[in-house]
């Protein structure tokens, strides 16, 4: 269990997300504080300290090339810059369980969530996993407490746990971001999480 206090060092608003948070933790033995810590630090950063909850899809052409170079022509990024339902659509098209630019997956199977679950098939899974069923409703893994149990799920499917007990912070953020986009603002979150709950 984390405090309110605890909660604050990294989250702008602890009263929204302190109960939630609780309940995914105990669920998903997320229960030392090394995982805690752990999972905090990765979650803070993937949500923009607990505010953002759905993927920003408002690129620029220069974005847009930059991120998705396979996907887009410098006319086509020019065509579609700043329009999210279409490069939703465009960017995840034909893959992670979504169907073609004329579905609409890519748009609606956008990243969710603490941890931004992404594609129909992450979505399948993970409500398979909670036994709720977010594949038809996306949007539920924008409310706190789905957005908690997601991420939460998630890490434990992913061995974040074992990797937290071993110390493998690295290898945390390789099972949630596939690469280490990011990893210096994780390792700073990371000691203000480890500092709170000591």
């Amino acid at each position: 269990m984390i405090t309110r206090d605890e909660l604050a060092a990294l989250c702008k608003d602890p009263d929204t997300w302190l109960s939630p948070l609780n309940d995914a933790l105990g669920l998903y033995e997320i229960d030392t504080e090394v995982r805690t810590a752990y999972f905090l630090a990765q979650v803070a950063h993937e949500s923009a300290s607990f505010t953002r909850l759905e993927e920003n899809l408002n690129y620029s052409p220069g974005g847009l090339l930059a991120t998705w170079p396979t996907h887009f022509s410098p006319e086509l990024a020019i065509e579609v810059a700043h329009d999210p339902v279409r490069i939703g659509n465009i960017a995840y098209a034909n893959r992670m369980g979504n169907g073609d630019i004329d579905s609409g997956d890519g748009y609606r199977y956008r990243g969710r969530g603490l941890i931004q679950i992404t594609g129909r098939n992450g979505y399948r899974r993970v409500s398979g996993g909670l036994g709720v069923n977010v594949e038809e409703d996306p949007d539920k893994l924008t409310e706190p407490l789905y957005a908690c149990l997601s991420a939460a799920w998630f890490w434990r499917q992913n061995r974040c746990n074992e990797y937290a007990d071993a110390g493998l912070f690295s290898a945390c953020t390789r099972a949630i971001n596939g690469g280490l986009e990011g990893e210096a603002d994780r390792e700073a979150l990371l000691k203000v999480a480890s500092a709170a709950l000591v």
